[in-house]
């Protein structure tokens, strides 16, 4: 049959992106037949020119009644591929590298051995960036090609102390410095303040916009703050350090219940005894943690030669690891896992804000209702006028937010489900007497175990044998 013929027949369809082409019959008679060759110069005819599927074809030649009650895909396209993202190329390690405290072949840590912090001097490249790059392109059935599409595009977060080149493809440091990633990966250049000795009353509290290196103790009652790192050469008293970055502790925390030790990142010791520590990331401790709380975003690691952790609470995002867990008098230790402290903080403070909220509009809508009173009266002078404007727009304010507090709080909440990452590791032992939180499950610890992991399955916790 000729083209002219096969139009009475059948109808070309191509779908609106051009990446299909259907072919539907319009009617069909014993008359009809129809070659290879000539269903592919027809459906070329038809503009049709790329991704033809000859396997269809083939069949559509041999038995056309198979296909005459529906449309049928004749050709197929292909679309664009988006390309890799664009990406930050730093110019030192951007993994906490000089940081990271060394480890032998036993998989020993020893806080003491650090390597070189990443200084930067004036000028120094710190970053550049890397554009994204196109995907292949494509191409549609009628021939036609497809743009190809790029990669996502990132941007600098610029911090203190850096400069950006005129084309804001490159970061500089501007002055000579530690170069430190902060809260939100705002890259900065901190200078260093050290105290070659303890932090006593011939130093005072420290108040740094830096890293701060403290070659001795740190003893009750003093206070160092520091936007960026906080490393401590000998030990910590009942102090209070925070830091923006991470801070170390080579000799151990032996606070009385004094004080705190907060970092955004990671805090690093030795040990830990009656102490309050929290950390947005990981908590590392070489030895034990006795009597304490201890908090982490993410991870807390008691897993040297005696990784013990006995007394206390300590709760972690994700995962708490340790050598020993209680004692054999059964001392109460609890641990928890599945929930940030900070959201779980956060969660508290949202809900006790709805209800400062709530309570406020509260008092809002009944002195407007008295000032609606006095308008429909004809009492209402300039200065009423004007308060009955403020507290509508203050209860449209206080609306809005606790829209936004609630909406926020369903957030942590689907968060806080989220617990499948979630257990406790016990290389050695764990004792009786022990608590175990993961989520909004609880278990205490009955017999004593040894080498487990406590995670939630099916709805419990469960114990199953630990794994390194």
């Amino acid at each position: 049959m000729d083209n002219q013929q096969l139009d009475s027949y059948l109808r070309i369809q191509i779908s609106a992106d051009k990446l299909s082409a259907f072919i539907t019959f319009s009617r069909i008679t014993d008359e009809f037949a129809c070659t290879f060759e000539e269903w592919e110069l027809f459906i070329r005819s038809k503009g049709v020119v790329h991704g033809l599927k000859m396997d269809v074809i083939d069949q559509l030649s041999k038995n056309p009644l198979a296909f005459c009650r529906e449309q049928t895909l004749v050709a197929q396209g292909k679309n664009s591929v988006p390309g890799t993202d664009g990406f930050i190329r730093y110019a030192f390690d951007i993994d906490n590298g000089g940081h990271k405290p060394s480890e032998d072949t036993e998989g020993k840590i020893d806080l003491k051995e650090v390597t070189q912090l990443k200084n930067a001097k004036r000028g120094q490249l710190i970053a550049e960036l890397v554009e994204p790059q196109a995907g292949p392109a494509g191409m549609s059935v009628t021939g036609d090609v497809i743009e190809p599409k790029y990669g996502k595009r990132v941007r600098f977060k610029v911090g203190k102390n850096v400069v950006m080149n005129g084309e804001q493809t490159a970061l500089y440091a501007a002055i000579d410095g530690l170069i430190t990633l902060t809260d939100k990966g705002k890259i900065n250049v901190f200078p260093v303040y050290e105290v070659n000795g303890d932090v006593n009353y011939s130093v005072g509290n420290i108040d740094f916009v830096g890293t701060v290196v403290i070659r001795g103790n740190v003893l009750n009652g003093f206070r160092v703050r520091a936007s960026g790192d906080i490393r401590v050469i000998g030990g910590v008293e009942g102090a209070e350090l925070e830091s923006d970055g991470s801070i170390e502790i080579t000799s151990g925390i032996m606070a009385g219940n004094k004080g705190y030790v907060k970092a955004a990142c990671n805090v690093k010791s030795s040990f830990i005894q009656d102490g309050n520590v929290y950390a947005g990331e990981d908590v590392l401790v070489s030895q034990s943690i006795m009597h304490s709380a201890v908090k982490a975003g993410r991870n807390v690691t008691c897993s040297g030669s005696k990784g013990l952790i006995v007394g206390g609470i300590v709760q972690a995002g994700e995962v708490v690891l340790a050598r020993t867990i209680g004692n054999s008098m059964s001392t109460a230790t609890a641990i928890e896992v599945g929930v940030n402290p900070q959201l779980r903080e956060e969660f508290l403070e949202l809900r006790a804000l709805i209800k400062q909220s709530v309570e406020s509009n509260d008092k809002t809508d009944k002195a407007l209702t008295i000032l609606d009173q006095l308008a429909s009266a004809g009492q209402l002078t300039p200065d009423r006028l004007a308060m009955r404007s403020k507290l509508s727009a203050t209860k449209r304010q206080t609306a809005m937010s606790i829209d936004e507090s609630k909406t926020r709080m369903l957030e942590i909440e689907k968060m806080l489900e989220n617990t499948e990452r979630s257990r406790i590791d016990v290389s050695g032992t764990v004792y009786s007497g022990t608590k175990m939180v993961i989520g909004r499950y609880t278990k205490f610890v009955k017999d004593s175990a040894q080498r487990v992991t406590f995670r939630l399955m099916d709805g419990d916790i469960a114990l199953v044998p630990y794994h390194q």
